[in-house]
């Protein structure tokens, strides 16, 4: 398995596809204006506490208020309001919490009135961006993350990822992080911290600590709402998150883009700048590589399986709906074992098309319907393996009783939306033509030019049937007049490839006359 990261660089933003083994699996857009992305932090002020909720609304400078429930405060909120409290008081001169008296935990089944008052000035982090109608969720339990490292403030607890499973080497990450990490603050070891030397993990709580000292000092004498601490750019969170070994290529067709890049690259992972390829062929770099067919596939009400077989995804407001279709494909062994291949290749491509579209909620599943229960127990499992390399926190229930799968994916941010359809060629997508005999007189006008001004030989009109029906039409009839104007025959051709609207003049070798 490979990845390929490709950076399209835009006057209007900077696009990411990334590629596993030459399959689109991740498509972002990044543009200019990156307020309440995820992970970002601001100073908010709470605009209404609703008991029956347990939540407030709070003001973050989104036009609609965003959204903070009590679960989401986070156990050490009490200490993060004392902190907060303090440094824009002028309380809390410095960032270091080494002399900073954390208060009490708050209760789990406590009621948010208790905690937090109308008005009051309050620290939170994105944790959902803004979607549809909704304004933003958000979360009081701060957290900054970094490529090895999670910095939890106002936190003791060292984590530790499930996925490193070696007892060994999880003693050796806690051992040195116990060892390094200051007081009142807690880290979650991350996956990519597996077998890295101490000065790269050092390094890296060395920065997160430097972004808590940045938000510290753009905290004080904040006025909300504002934001005090940015998250890092799509391009570079990317490359913190899934820089491994599988990364094979990073393929940028912008100069200034690819230096920035390998900048970053040099000081998360020193050695691997060599990934990073600059491109600068003629064809736009997403035709070069098949993304834009791939989107054109992939973003449609309509996405077709390579067996001939398709899915059909429909939107509503409170899910999404997936419906497998066998097609023209034929199986050889008879009915069941026909369903069974499609939906195994339609579990495959779903999984893919989730993680593309970033499609979170729920997610219904009509695959094609089988008799046979262990095949049922035999598509469950394959569609587990294919999301296993998607990030996002989903749950997948079996299949019901009527084939139906359910997914529960986790949304965070607003679904990739590509419009695959394109713009009528005859009215631009306007809904109207132009009047046939402005449209007839438009041919003539061109026809003269070609014939008195360029001085043309042989010219032949290629029209829609229709066209060449109207020009050929009476006793009389438009073709005979340009013979006597002209002195000379204008072949006129019908061609059913054309749409209406559509006419070519040709010369004597049957060549394309560019106007």
């Amino acid at each position: 398995m490979s990845l390929e990261l490709v950076v399209d660089a835009r006057p209007n933003g900077i696009w990411l596809a990334l590629l596993r083994d030459g399959k689109l699996i991740e498509l972002h857009e990044e543009q200019g204006n990156t307020d309440f992305a995820v992970g970002d932090i601001y100073l908010g002020k709470v605009r209404k506490v609703v008991p029956s909720l347990n939540a407030a609304f709070v003001d973050v400078g989104y036009e609609k208020d965003a959204f903070l429930h009590y679960l989401d405060l986070g156990p050490q909120f009490s200490s993060l309001n004392k902190f907060t409290k303090e440094t824009l008081h002028g309380k809390q001169s410095v960032a270091d919490l080494l002399y900073f008296r954390s208060e009490k935990d708050i209760p789990k089944e406590g009621k948010i009135d208790e905690i937090i008052s109308a008005s009051q000035p309050i620290l939170v982090q994105v944790a959902k961006e803004p979607i549809s109608s909704k304004g933003p969720r958000l979360s009081s339990e701060i957290t900054l993350a970094g490529r090895y490292l999670v910095l939890v403030p106002f936190s003791d607890k060292i984590s530790i990822s499930q996925k490193i499973k070696e007892q060994e080497e999880r003693d050796r990450l806690k051992d040195l992080l116990e060892a390094i990490k200051p007081k009142n603050f807690g880290v979650i070891i991350r996956t990519v911290a597996e077998n890295k030397k101490v000065e790269m993990i050092d390094q890296d709580l060395k920065n997160l600590l430097e972004k808590w000292k940045t938000m510290h000092t753009n905290l004080k004498n904040a006025t909300p709402p504002k934001r005090v601490l940015g998250e890092i750019d799509k391009t570079s969170s990317i490359l913190r998150d899934l820089l491994n070994a599988d990364f094979s290529n990073i393929h940028v067709n912008d100069e200034k883009v690819y230096n920035e890049m390998r900048e970053y690259v040099s000081g998360i992972a020193p050695g691997r700048e060599k990934i990073l390829k600059h491109y600068d062929g003629k064809l736009s770099i997403y035709e070069r590589f098949g993304i834009n067919k791939q989107i054109k596939a992939l973003f449609g009400k309509k996405v077709p399986l390579p067996s001939g077989g398709y899915l059909i995804i429909e939107h509503t407001e409170a899910m999404h709906v997936i419906d497998v279709n066998s097609g023209n494909r034929k199986g050889a062994d008879g009915q069941e074992s026909n369903a069974m291949a499609t939906n195994i290749e339609a579990a495959e491509e779903i999984a893919r098309v989730l993680q593309l579209r970033d499609m979170g909620g729920i997610v219904c599943i009509d695959f094609i319907d089988m008799h046979d229960r262990e095949n049922n127990k035999i598509l469950y499992d394959k569609l587990k393996t294919f999301m296993q390399n998607d990030r996002a926190k989903h749950n997948i229930l079996p299949p019901s009783k009527f084939g139906v799968v359910e997914i529960t994916r986790q949304r965070v941010r607003p679904e990739t939306d590509i419009n695959t359809s394109e713009t009528c060629p005859t009215c631009n997508g306007t809904g109207e033509v132009q009047a046939s005999i402005l449209y007839a007189e438009e041919i003539e006008t061109n026809l003269n030019f070609l014939i008195l001004d360029r001085k043309e030989n042989k010219v032949a009109l290629l029209v829609h049937p229709y066209l060449e029906a109207y020009f050929k039409k009476g006793l009389i009839s438009k073709q005979l007049k340009w013979f006597f104007k002209y002195k000379k025959w204008i072949p006129i051709r019908g061609v059913t490839a054309n749409h209406l609207l559509q006419y070519t003049f040709v010369n004597g070798k049957n060549e394309e006359i560019t106007l």
